[in-house]
């Protein structure tokens, strides 16, 4: 690494939405025309500040300043927004820089602009299913073990291993890029043990792990017997089921067909089905869900559709009523909601075979619901719902077929995906015009939450405000108030009561609400088009697959939106660091399965495989484990 680069003078750009969008603002560049824009602009006179050496300017009115644009002091790894000061040096990571500058004072006169001496907190995570690794990521050779990669060199990877002897350099191990198939990114422990070329070591650990794993592929291969031994008839092709496809309003894509093609041919089998459908919020996995419960239907069987929310079995339900009562296909909706005499009417009519597809809550899996012929199960936002409630209807009825459905599976349903136990489809490509969500993490200030809101409504959309704790939602609101007085707001949590909850959504969905402070009860499958910014007040206390959830909740059309992952600057952990730069990093449409991958190495895996596994997992390195796990019951099977 050089010299730090020193500068004569600098722009720093406020944290606002305004600037943040533009991907053309620089640290020392196109000075001049920012300085006449200055000149000119109120508005570029309060969000900008220059710097330049030989300024007499006192240290303290430079904080003021910069605490007045909307940056955060903090003391130790900076991230963009944030400041602090250390006597006569004040060092800012700027949004418009990619490190930290550090200005040095000499009195009250500016010494110094240069690079900060420090490493700037920008991690590069690697893109797990593409192999997009970067130098300095832990890799595993499935021959040679643990290493990190180093670059490429005249078509050869570079990969480095520990020194054959101790204060010896390191081993290097040249790879041709055409067997590159053999390394993958290494995801377990934070720092594994990296191994040393030539020895017998990893070759006992892999043998370690291949017995280890056998013995577990017997475990997994014994749950799900009793579900190989079942049969039921073949579902058979409608000509009637190409109406109904016909009025969809999108065109289907490529891996949406491919998902369809996959479940249908899991029908035409003569046992149940059990396949996970994973993609990304908004992908059209409910589209797929009503292809599937319609070829049920007029195969004579009835269908069950479990959401985790009231808002969500709402929403379906409008969804499938509008699509398919028309065609004679009897719909019900049942959750808390239904009135004590509407929800036994519902009842009986389920167990008279009268009602095609129930749409509900937990309460489609009470013990009081009879199905008179319950062929499809289909489990919305699988990651929602515990292994109990999963296998309630299953052991019910053991010939039922079974759907799940998930942007982001939980690490046990993951597992068994990848190690082949339970198929996968895979929707990867959005719909047509659909544009990835700018997403900034950022520290929490009045500032960008005013001006994110008053850029969303000066466009005339609609705000999700995240907070995940309800006590504080009354501040929220009172200080919105005082902020936007004019504006319509309301609260929504799962206190305020299910028929509240639903009326407050159809208002906020009809644009009559336009900023919704809300906790996570808005994460599970909610489309509205008009909300495209999402502000969340403390992202730290959120998982990394629920922000990703979250963050789908905007950018539903070809309209750009923002997602806003605020945090108390003082406050931020080493787990929910990484959580967020995991965020920053899977910003591309479909990432959600990237994301599952990424959570289940930040969670680790103790209580999803059990103890003894996870000793497995981090010896060799999760994608070499589902490797092996997934050959091993391929050759159970065969």
């Amino acid at each position: 690494m050089g010299p730090p680069k020193t500068l004569n003078e600098i722009i720093i750009f406020a944290p606002t939405p305004s600037f943040l969008e533009r991907g053309d603002l620089s640290l020392d560049k196109n000075l001049a025309e920012y300085k006449k824009l200055r000149a000119h602009n109120n508005f570029w006179r309060r969000n900008t500040i220059f710097i330049e050496i030989g300024e007499t300017r006192k240290p303290s009115e430079l904080i003021r300043e910069l605490s007045d644009m909307g940056y955060a002091r903090h003391m130790g790894d900076l991230h963009k927004g944030e400041f602090f000061q250390q006597g006569g040096l004040i060092t800012i990571f700027p949004i418009n820089s990619e490190a930290p500058v550090t200005i040095e004072f000499n009195g009250n006169i500016i010494a110094h602009i240069r690079e900060a001496k420090i490493i700037p907190h920008e991690k590069k995570l690697p893109k797990i299913a593409k192999h997009d690794l970067q130098p300095g990521d832990y890799v595993v050779h499935e021959d040679h073990g643990i290493g990190i990669f180093r670059g490429k060199v005249n078509g050869y990877l570079v990969l480095e291993y520990a020194p054959a002897r101790i204060g010896g350099d390191p081993d290097k191990l040249l790879v041709p890029e055409a067997v590159a198939k053999k390394i993958s990114p290494y995801l377990g422990l934070k720092n594994p043990k990296i191994n040393r070329l030539g020895t017998p070591l990893w070759f006992e650990t892999r043998k370690k792990a291949k017995e280890d794993i056998i013995k577990f592929a017997n475990e997994l291969l014994e749950l799900y017997k009793k579900r190989t031994k079942v049969t039921r008839p073949a579902y058979e092709p409608s000509h009637f089921e190409k109406e109904i496809w016909d009025k969809f309003e999108f065109e289907e894509t490529p891996s949406q067909k491919n998902a369809i093609r996959d479940i249908f041919n899991d029908l035409e089998k003569n046992e149940p089905m059990e396949r996970l459908v994973v993609g990304d919020v908004g992908f059209g996995k409910t589209e797929v869900a009503l292809r599937t419960a319609l070829r049920a239907v007029l195969n004579g069987k009835q269908v069950a559709i479990l959401s985790p929310t009231t808002i969500l079995a709402d929403q379906h339900s409008q969804t499938f009523k509008k699509r398919l009562a028309e065609e004679g296909i009897e719909i019900a909706r049942l959750t808390r909601l239904e009135a004590k005499p509407k929800a036994k009417e519902i009842l009986k009519k389920i167990s008279e075979g009268k009602i095609d597809i129930v749409i509900g809550t937990h309460r489609i899996l009470s013990k009081d619901i009879d199905f008179k012929n319950l062929g499809l199960l289909v489990i919305d936002e699988e990651q929602r719902f515990g292994v109990r409630h999963k296998e309630t209807l299953k052991k019910k009825y053991p010939e039922v077929d079974v759907l799940y459905l998930s942007a982001t599976p939980i690490p046990r349903t993951l597992a068994f995906s990848i190690s082949k136990i339970r198929p996968i489809s895979q929707i990867t490509d959005p719909p047509a015009g659909r544009i990835p969500i700018s997403t900034f993490i950022l520290p929490r200030t009045d500032k960008i939450i005013v001006e994110a809101i008053s850029q969303e409504l000066g466009r005339g959309g609609q705000i999700y405000f995240l907070s995940p704790r309800i006590h504080k939602m009354p501040f929220i609101l009172k200080k919105l108030e005082q902020q936007f007085p004019k504006v319509k707001k309301e609260i929504l949590h799962g206190k305020v009561g299910e028929k509240h909850l639903v009326e407050t959504m159809r208002d906020f969905r009809e644009g009559k609400i336009k900023i919704l402070v809300s906790t996570t009860i808005i994460e599970n499958g909610l489309d509205i088009s008009s909300v495209n910014t999402l502000i969340v007040e403390d992202s730290t206390k959120l998982g990394l697959s629920q922000s990703h959830q979250l963050r789908g909740r905007v950018g539903r059309t070809n309209i750009q939106a923002y997602a806003y992952f605020l945090y108390p600057s003082q406050k931020l952990t080493p787990k929910a660091e990484d959580r967020l730069e995991a965020l920053l990093s899977f910003q591309e449409l479909g990432a959600g399965f990237e994301i599952a991958k990424r959570d289940l190495e930040l969670r680790g895996a103790g209580n999803i495989l059990g103890r003894e596994q996870t000793g497995v997992l981090n010896k060799i390195g999760w994608n070499l484990y589902f490797q092996y796990l997934g050959e091993t019951l391929d050759e159970m099977m065969d």
